[in-house]
């Protein structure tokens, strides 16, 4: 009788005290994470045509390659290998990042050379080793198709042009949101919705000061950091550094952007095969010991490692597109 009695007022001690440590973070968590915003109205018919030519392989050069080739809406919004193959199978430099959420980023690739899903939309196009188009030729081709003449006609009061192209495809970018995560639902005040692990994990991401780099609506994607702050990463690729290794510096030729890349977003993290600009770690686990290390200057527990894991599950929503399957196991995280 007294072993049960203990045990009863053991568990409900947890149960108040598992309240109170949820209670506590959610009043720090609105500072720092933000929940994602509400998926934006956009004409229906826009977002139908930008859909068509997400899927349209008439992008490229040599009608192979569309957008939806390296960016896979049903698993991640990116590529499931390394690195992407384009036109006449040439291997990209640079992985693929995700288009889910994308809208959220202050811009676009990893070296923010784009400033918005519009203008982002001329990389791949032109790009010799993706789709090698260019619009001439893609104006061409589809003019000569009745059925999405008309459908550019029914949109846009100048039918089909190198601007109404990218303004199509970036509406359709734009509802690729993730909604409903767990750790959505916790912001808004759901607290059974993160478990002991997710809420253990987002104590340690706040107190190892990963949520510096990692946060608001998109938990990253709002500013560019140095890859590998505390400890040279690059130093350990030696000669095989490459042209995608020195970031925003190819953009703006400042040395002091040498190595400095977008911070990624994490909430497709726990969905990726592959992680960093090079896809040199193959797991969120591997991924987060990279990072402790380069970036915190940090040897983590393996413990601490699996809760961060944990909390970076709770970050991804659900979306129609992406596989009912990875929705499902990513809540039962």
């Amino acid at each position: 009788m007294k072993n049960t009695r203990f045990l009863l007022v053991h568990r409900l001690m947890m149960m108040v005290f598992c309240f109170l440590c949820a209670a506590s973070l959610h009043i720090s968590a609105n500072s720092a994470i933000l929940p994602i915003p509400e998926v934006p109205s956009v004409p229906a018919p826009l977002v139908n045509l930008g859909e068509a030519l997400f899927h349209d392989t008439r992008l490229s050069a040599d009608n192979t390659i569309s957008c939806a080739s390296c960016h896979d809406l049903s698993h991640n919004g990116a590529d499931r290998r390394p690195f992407s193959v384009g036109i006449g199978g040439a291997v990209g430099k640079i992985r693929s990042p995700s288009v889910y959420n994308s809208a959220f980023d202050l811009a676009q690739f990893w070296d923010g050379r784009a400033i918005d899903l519009q203008s982002q939309v001329d990389g791949p196009i032109h790009d010799e080793v993706e789709m090698g188009s260019d619009w001439e030729s893609i104006i061409t081709k589809l003019n000569n198709d009745p059925e999405i003449t008309q459908r550019f006609n029914t949109v846009f009061r100048n039918g089909i042009n190198a601007d109404n192209i990218r303004e199509a495809l970036a509406a359709f970018q734009k509802t690729l949101i993730l909604t409903d995560s767990p750790f959505d639902r916790w912001l808004a005040g759901d607290h059974s919705a993160l478990t002991l692990q997710q809420l253990r994990g987002y104590e340690l991401f706040r107190s190892y000061g990963c949520i510096s780099c990692h946060q608001g609506a998109n938990v990253g994607g709002n500013m560019f950091s140095r890859m590998g702050s505390l400890e040279n990463y690059f130093e350990l690729k030696g000669d095989a550094i490459s042209q995608a290794d020195l970031g925003r510096y190819n953009v703006t030729g400042n040395p002091n952007h040498r190595y400095v890349f977008k911070v990624p977003s994490l909430r497709t993290a726990a969905l990726n095969d592959f992680f960093f600009h090079d896809s040199s770690a193959n797991s969120l686990e591997e991924a987060i010991v990279t990072m402790a290390r380069f970036q915190l200057g940090r040897q983590l527990p393996e413990q601490h490692v699996a809760d961060i894991a944990a909390f970076i599950h709770s970050l991804t929503g659900t979306h129609p597109r992406l596989s009912t399957q990875l929705n499902s196991s990513t809540e039962q995280h």
